[in-house]
């Protein structure tokens, strides 16, 4: 199952939004607080309790200086997926950016998690967005 998040410009220059998006724990910043609970994060790993009752963990694995992070599910993740996110420099002043998902998920699975998890990485591209707008 893959899963594009919208592709969002934010007011900021890559470099700045590649080093706020590196540290997981700013994670937290960009996620639907009211639909989150457990946090726990370091500065390579998160993870969080999602409505419903299962743990979602993330571990960074890899940077591609300033354009890509890429994740991993932790060892708590229900089911293996990676996550990668894509920045792209516009101009000096602007980023553009959005997230990929890739989970190894079966048909019953993929059926109801699919819209959640389009929300949630909609959601946290318009959080950075929004972050970072003047």
């Amino acid at each position: 199952m893959v899963i594009e998040s919208k592709h969002v410009t934010v007011h900021q220059s890559i470099r700045e939004v590649f080093d706020f998006l590196k540290d997981t724990n700013n994670i937290l910043e960009l996620m639907p607080q009211d639909k989150i609970s457990d946090w726990k994060s370091d500065e390579t790993s998160c993870s969080f309790k999602v409505q419903g009752g299962f743990i979602i963990s993330f571990v960074q694995v890899e940077t591609t200086n300033p354009t890509r992070i890429f994740l991993k599910s932790g060892e708590k993740a229900p089911f293996p997926f990676t996550l990668t996110i894509n920045l792209e420099e516009k101009d000096g002043h602007h980023t553009k950016g959005y997230l990929r998902f890739e989970g190894e998920v079966n048909m019953f699975l993929k059926m109801m998690i699919q819209n959640p998890l389009d929300n949630l990485f909609n959601f946290m591209s318009e959080k950075l967005r929004e972050r970072y707008a003047r």
